[in-house]
This record gives structure tokens, sequence and C-alpha cells, in this order.
């Protein structure tokens, strides 16, 4: 009678391991979600906006009057959103600017854009350095990419675009020299 005693409390015990074999995946699941990004949709209101990336980092009058407000992540953040808003306060358009296409419209425009136009186009820089002798500032941006580098852009004393390029992130480890 021993045996079949054993035998049941062995299967019971299977049996409760069985029921817990969901967890893992649960608790994977759970934190892929909590992982999700936000990204701004049109028609959201600056309420939507704030829930899911937080208070703006900079507020800009575009041209036309209307409102671009923008979410910075930096320094060390790779993104920034910049959300144009319609005259009822609601998201007429939004993009990730820390980007190839938003580097070359900098590049493409050339020296001699200014200072705010910089700003509306990229945002707030993650870093900015001071040049020597006052000739102006050095201003760069991280953005996600597999390479390790940065936007870099350097800014005159006058506040106008001198040129700009790629450069490799100092904060990423540089492999050391063979010997």
């Amino acid at each position: 009678m021993a045996i079949p005693d054993r035998e049941r409390h062995i299967r019971c015990v299977h049996a409760d391991v069985g029921q817990w074999q969901w967890l893992p995946l649960s608790l994977c699941a759970a934190l892929l979600s909590a992982c999700a990004v936000f990204t701004p949709q049109p028609g959201q209101t600056v309420a939507e906006l704030q829930q899911g990336l937080g208070p703006p980092t900079a507020t800009y009058t575009l041209p036309d009057g209307s409102t671009r407000l923008e979410f910075a992540t930096g320094p060390y953040g790779r993104t920034t959103w910049m959300a144009d808003l319609d005259a009822g306060g609601r998201v007429r358009a939004a993009q990730q600017v820390l980007n190839e296409a938003s580097f070359l419209a900098v590049q493409q425009r050339g020296a001699g854009m200014s200072r705010e136009e910089l700003l509306l186009t990229l945002g707030r820089p993650g870093e900015v350095y001071r040049l020597a002798r006052g000739r102006g500032e050095y201003w760069t941006w991280r953005y996600p990419s597999f390479d390790c580098l940065w936007f870099m852009v350097t800014v005159s004393a006058e506040g106008r675009v001198r040129d700009s390029g790629y450069g490799v992130d100092p904060s990423c480890d540089v492999p050391a020299a063979a010997d």
C-alpha cells in the first residue's frame, strides 16, 4: 500500500510543477510590455504626450505661428521627439529627429544656419563644449546607431553653424591597441 501513495505523491508534485510552467513566460511578457516605447500619434493631446514622454524639454514657435514641443532624452539619450501642434493643441505631426535624414538636412543647409533653426531641426544638444578664445561652441547629439558615433556641429560666437559632421563618441569603449 505504500507504493501507490508514493506514486500518487510523485504525480501530484509533477502536476504542481506543470501548473507553474507559465510563470516565466508571463514574467517575460510583463517585462517586455513595461519596456514598450511611447510613440506620439497625430490627434493626441499635450496631456497624452506628457503622460508618455514627460514634460517637454523646450517649446518653439514655428514660422507659421504654430507650436513645436521638444521631448529630448539627452545627454546620453538617443532620441528627441518633436511634436507639432495644431491650433486646438493636438498633435498635427511628430517625428524622432535624431536620425540620418535630419543630420543630412543640417549638412545640406551648411554653414550659416542659425542657432534657432538648428534647435528647431535637432532639438537641444546632448552636450555643449565651449571653444577657446570665445570662438563659439561645439554641440553634440547621440543617436540610435549600431556604430559608436555622434553628430557634431560647430556653432560660431555669432550663433551660426560653421560646420558639422560625425565623430566617434568618446563615451564608447575604444579597443586597446595591439601590442
